[in-house]
This record gives structure tokens, sequence and C-alpha cells, in this order.
């Protein structure tokens, strides 16, 4: 069986959704890439465009605005901002990283590593890779290439920028832009959507929001509109239940059951989760009420962790979901993302309170 945490709300209100997150927060093109990092990059090579040795400077804390937070295979810890580029934090101190040193855009829209330890940032604006020393830029080309749709254990995958419906994969030497390729769902889409009546609606429903390389490897693109993508190498899968298009799949979880959970955002409320048996048969699964399900992810016990914007936080171990609020003195925290570290620890990156880490009882605010 697999299960799904899902969000229900009209179709009509999907392009509306999809608009208001890119017009309104401009934050969410992917969540965090979930993609496997076993990928040795030993030298730069011509397509990556070196910017100079990054020195960063040196800060007393975080911005407000922390959206991602990674940690690395050395155990240093990246906190990816709305608009202030990204902070590194080895312990002892927090440097603060932009496009004065080399980024190639402020606003971090995920953080990946590969197994040589260089760290790579996902924008808006392109990818930076970062060596430990300096930024390069990794160079993507103008035109998607069908033929580089390929599955290699290696490579590393990235969500593209809004309306262009595109994903990047770079094997280590080169940066492929794929597009998706057409189907009735998003044609349709497209079609009722025109824009030459909604000159406004400045997204593409094959907008990628999240990447998970699944446990046998294949890989889960969530849209914007058109539901889950599954490529396993040579074909394209498409998940289309009525639940998985009407609106963005924000998030991608593979349990340790096998089991497959999706997160989504909107501004309607919906009743409890629920488990889908082979994409169709919906059962209940518990009772309550989440808003804006943004991330989520397994923690080591097996509960069902999700950020849900102004809500805070829920665990969920199948029966009981408690809620987390978060607050900054009488101010609610507005929870965008949640992120499970390499020992385990829980982290909260929000829109307006900077990080919060789960001490087993409460999540508290993160300060060097």
């Amino acid at each position: 069986m697999h299960n799904f945490l899902l969000r229900r709300i009209t179709t009509c209100q999907c392009a509306v959704i999809a608009l208001s997150f890119l017009a309104g927060f401009s934050v969410d093109a992917a969540g965090q890439h979930d993609v496997s990092n076993d990928h040795a990059v030993e030298q730069r090579t011509g397509s990556e465009q070196n910017v100079g040795v990054a020195n960063g400077e040196i800060v007393a804390e975080l911005d407000p605005a922390i959206l991602y937070i990674f940690q690395a295979r050395d155990n240093t810890y990246w906190f990816g901002s709305n608009d202030r580029g990204v902070y590194r934090y080895d312990g002892k101190a927090l440097v603060n990283y932009t496009k004065h040193h080399g980024l190639v855009s402020n606003r971090i829209r995920g953080i990946q590593d590969d197994n040589a330890g260089n760290i790579y940032f996902t924008t808006y604006e392109g990818i930076s890779k970062f060596d430990g020393h300096s930024f390069m830029t990794l160079d993507a080309p103008a035109e998607a290439d069908s033929k580089e749709w390929k599955l290699e254990p290696n490579d590393l995958w990235f969500v593209g920028p809004p309306d262009e419906g595109v994903v990047f994969r770079y094997d280590g030497r080169a940066l492929h832009r794929l597009q998706f390729p057409a189907t009735k769902l998003g044609d349709d889409h497209l079609e009722r959507m025109p824009r030459s009546k909604f000159p406004n609606a400045i997204y593409s429903p094959y907008d990628v929001y999240y990447i998970l390389r699944d446990s046998k490897g294949n890989l889960w693109f969530g849209t914007a509109c058109v539901g889950v993508c599954r490529f396993d190498g040579n074909d394209f899968h498409w998940f289309t239940d009525s639940t998985l298009v009407e609106a963005p799949v924000r998030s991608i979880l593979e349990d340790r059951k096998g089991n497959f959970w999706f997160s989504y955002s909107g501004n309607v409320s919906f009743d409890g989760f629920r488990a889908v048996n082979d994409f169709g048969k919906a059962q209940e699964r518990a009772e309550g009420t989440i808003v804006e399900s943004m991330s989520i992810i397994e923690d080591d016990n097996g509960k069902i962790w999700t950020g849900s914007f102004g809500l805070g936080a829920f665990r969920y171990d199948g029966q009981q979901k408690p809620q987390f609020l978060i607050k900054d003195g009488d101010n609610v925290v507005t929870v965008f993302s949640i992120y499970k570290d390499n020992q385990g620890a829980l982290w909260l990156g929000t829109h307006n309170g900077g990080a919060y880490k789960f001490n087993g009882t409460r999540f508290e605010k993160f300060k060097r």
C-alpha cells in the first residue's frame, strides 16, 4: 500500500495558488531536494564559471527569513535565506555569503552536496557550486535536450526557475536542461488558463517544487498542477489522482516502510490525513486540520512530521497528531520547511524567525 499525505482544494484554485506563492512569497521552488548526493567532482570544467575566492562575512545571527537548512557530509550547517544569501556554521563561526562573495543570487531555493564535499545552491537565477574556497556558477544551456533524460546514480538534480517547466541534471561535467513531455492534463490546463487571458499567471503547470530519489533509484517530481511524475530512466509515470492535481505538491517522502507521502500548499484548510491505495481509493487516517503543509519528513522513530506555515509543526504517529506552535515572544513564526540533520535532529526553516531546532520537547530558536 502506498500512503499519501493529501490536501483538498478546488481545481480552479490551482492556478491562483501557484501564482500567489510565486508572486507573494517567491520562495517555493523546491523545498529540500532529497536527491542522491553520491557524486564526486574532482576538477572544474568548461560548464563552470569561477567567480573568485569567497571569504564571507562573520555575523552574529541569522537573517529572519531562513527557508532551507542543510547539514553537509562534514557536519557543517548551511542556512539558505530568502534574500540574504547563505550562512555557514561550523560550530564556531557563523559566516554569511552573498552575491558579493560569488553567489549567483541571494535568493536560495535549495541546498545539496556531492561526494567530494562540494555544496550546491539552487536559485531562480542559476546554480552555484562552492568547493570550500570559491563559488562557481554552473552554465545552463538555453535549450532543452530530450536525449539527456537519463538516470545515473551519481547525477545531481535541480529544480528550474518558474514558468519554464524544466529541471536540470548535472553529471559532473555539464548541466543539462530537461523539459517534461507534454501531457493531456497539462495541455488542458494551459487551454483553460491561456496567458492571453491571464497575463499575470507566470508559471507552468510543469514547474517542479520538489525532487526525490527513492530507494530504488527512481526520481519523483512534485509539480505545480499536473500531479506527481516518476521517472525510472526510460519512462515517465504520471500520478494524477484528483487529490494530486488540485494544489502544488511541495514535498515528497518515502518512509522506512516504502510508503510515499505528499504534502500540499494552498490557502484553504483540509480535514486530517488521508491515505490513498493504488492512487484512487481514499481512506480516513486521522482527525484534525492542517493548513499550508509545505514540508514533510520522517524522524528516527518512524513518526511523520509536517511544517505547516502559521500553525507550526505537526507530528503524526498513525493515531495522534500533536501540534508544536512556534512563537517568538508574542509573534507567531511562519514555518516554511522541516529538515532532519545527520544526527537525526529536527530543524525548522521559517519566514520570519530564523531557524529552530527540536530539543525533544519543543523547538528552540537557533543561536550561535
